[in-house]
């Protein structure tokens, strides 16, 4: 398989966590796809795609896990008809397939029987952070930025607090989130599908 780019040494500085400062190939999407058909990459590789990167991904201790499945419990009993809830399941986006901590996808799942979901079936994506937090709030969040994803949650397991980003730039230089609102546990954190808030979700229901 031909690499997608020429190998090129980048600086530290211009890096995301987790990428090494050495020769290294970048893949696009369909590279990605076609090593998974061919049994190059299997679910036992602990590997998802940013950038153009295939980046580790970290394993997940107790409480990682404890709140992933209250954050699921708490969104999936607000989210209206059209829509369903995904855990660690992957999204397709130009150059990224990232598997995040939870999404929430327009329609059944049967509509992606032979496809992922894309950045437009996204309404909101989290990541449940603790080992991951800088990765998270540096590579993922830009990825989700890039895509459009209208919302992005970062329940951080350190802080106790729900980071919640609005307003992606979608292409850019940098892409970012100009909205960023920190919900501690005492707090009420909206949720917004579409444009619309649907409910508020308490903290404390994650993080207690």
């Amino acid at each position: 398989m031909m690499p997608a780019t020429s190998p090129a040494l980048a600086g530290a500085h211009a890096l995301a966590p987790g990428i090494p400062t050495d020769y290294i190939w970048r893949f696009t999407l369909d590279q990605y796809h076609e090593m998974i058909r061919k049994g190059i990459l299997t679910d036992d590789d602990p590997v998802e795609l940013l950038e153009g990167w295939l980046v580790t991904k970290m394993p997940k201790n107790p409480p990682h896990r404890l709140v992933n499945r209250r954050l699921r419990n708490s969104v999936e009993r607000r989210v209206p008809k059209g829509w369903h809830i995904n855990i660690q399941e992957p999204i397709a986006l130009q150059t990224s397939e990232p598997e995040p901590g939870l999404s929430a996808i327009r329609g059944e799942p049967d509509d992606y029987a032979d496809r992922n979901p894309s950045a437009g079936d996204v309404g909101m994506t989290a990541e449940v952070s603790d080992t991951t937090l800088a990765r998270d709030r540096s590579l993922k969040k830009r990825v989700y930025a890039r895509a459009r994803v209208p919302v992005y949650w970062i329940v951080n397991l350190i802080n106790r607090t729900v980071e919640a980003y609005t307003q992606p730039s979608g292409p850019a230089d940098e892409p970012d989130y100009a909205q960023r609102h920190v919900f501690g546990v005492g707090d009420m954190v909206p949720l917004v599908l579409d444009g619309q808030e649907l409910d508020t979700l308490p903290v404390a229901e994650l993080l207690a």
